[in-house]
């Protein structure tokens, strides 16, 4: 059943549907398909936490060796062949042979990469939706927004509820794309391209200096607006940005050229990755001019940052996976209300026990091969939360 409700403007409605309460077996159907979802969940959570622990270890080893073998360069405008095939570390400023274009707006910029980001004024559905329960059915109240906003997706209007009256047009014409310099270098050294890559602090370029491109183009503020008038846009109008990323030329309004610090391998008058004895590959750029102890210091933080986060993950992932799993208890009992919600309670605290001692058992063995005795003292550790739980269960009263 549908009923709908326009609230007097046609940019807003409300669409309620009711279903019958579904009964008891086709809620312990649902919870059966939920368990084996929790089970693919729960099973992933260990290879999550086991391989980051060896991957974090890996990428600490590699890090140490990498600052125990690195040679800071003296000069970077000569390519010496004693530091052939060995781990250097360099600053300086950025320089590229070409500059970098976009006819179709008369742009050019010396940097390592030119970003034109297109948008267009598109509609955009917002639901806002309530469950509850009437007449011993399940209602849904669901309310449908539409705005116009810029997008630099196209918007597929079909999937609107309601998509008389906002209708977006299916292709943008002209495209967004990223314009990458075919060569970088750092004085004489040239730059691989996954040095490259980590070249993406974009900033917005300024189009003051600029004039319109053509006549149906109008230029206001940082855009060029594809649009009749620019302070009124409809649907489908369109309007273009640029960013650029690693300024490699004085300029004028921008500036002296970005600097850079580089850790990697010396192949010719390349850099290159370097390959550790840990298995792991070396090739760092940071902004700025850094030294060897900071570049390292930073790298170890990004490293714990990464362990940390994907330790969080995993542990949720548990977490979610125990909870589904046990989900079925609940639903046993779902139609006596205090019942349900000392069981609800008692599961979610079972699930968080469960969660963080697995959680610390399996981060213990992934240090067994490499650090033993912090493995067994994350192991012990791992018995908390169960001991702590078990003092909180009443002892039996004596008969």
């Amino acid at each position: 059943l549908q009923q709908f409700s326009d609230t007097g403007s046609r940019k807003e409605h409300v669409k309620i549907t009711s279903e019958s309460k579904p009964g008891f077996l086709e809620r312990l159907s649902e919870t059966s398909g939920g368990m084996l979802m929790g089970l693919v969940t729960f099973l992933l959570s260990f290879y999550l936490l086991f391989t980051n622990e060896g991957r974090a270890l890996k990428t600490a080893k590699s890090l140490d060796e990498g600052l125990s073998l690195v040679i800071p360069l003296d000069s970077i405008h000569s390519v010496s062949q004693q530091n052939e095939g060995t781990l250097v570390h360099l600053a300086g400023a950025l320089s590229t042979s070409k500059p970098l274009f976009d006819p179709s707006y008369g742009l050019s910029i010396h940097a390592v990469k030119l970003k034109r980001k297109v948008e267009m004024y598109q509609w955009v559905e917002y639901e806002d939706s309530r469950e509850y329960e009437e007449n011993g059915e399940i209602k849904k109240e669901t309310k449908y927004s539409y705005n116009t906003e810029w997008k630099s997706e196209v918007v597929n209007s079909r999937n609107f509820d309601r998509e008389i009256g906002h209708k977006n047009p299916s292709a943008m014409a002209v495209e967004s794309f990223t314009a990458v310099s075919s060569n970088v270098q750092v004085g004489s050294f040239v730059l691989s391209k996954g040095l490259v890559d980590k070249i993406d602090d974009f900033k917005q370029l300024s189009l003051l200096n600029l004039e319109d491109p053509h006549a149906d183009v109008t230029r206001a503020g940082d855009y060029f607006y594809h649009s009749e008038n620019p302070r009124r846009p409809e649907v489908g109008d369109l309007r273009v940005s640029f960013f650029y990323a690693g300024l490699s030329g004085d300029d004028p309004h921008l500036g002296s050229a970005d600097k850079v610090t580089v850790v990697a391998r010396q192949r010719g008058d390349q850099l290159v990755p370097y390959h550790t004895k840990s298995g792991d590959v070396l090739q760092i750029l940071y902004p700025g001019d850094l030294s060897v102890e900071e570049v390292f210091q930073k790298e170890h933080e990004s490293n714990t940052m990464k362990t940390w986060a994907l330790r969080a993950a995993g542990w949720l992932s548990m977490f979610v996976g125990i909870s589904l799993m046990t989900r079925i208890f609940y639903t046993l009992v779902d139609w006596f209300p205090v019942v349900r919600d000392l069981v609800n309670i008692g599961l979610k605290a079972f699930a968080l026990c469960v969660a963080s001692s697995l959680s610390l058992l399996t981060i213990s063995i992934g240090w067994l091969f490499y650090r033993p005795l912090w493995a067994l003292l994350i192991g012990l550790l791992s018995v908390v939360p169960i001991v702590v739980a078990k003092s909180r269960v009443p002892p039996k009263k004596q008969q």
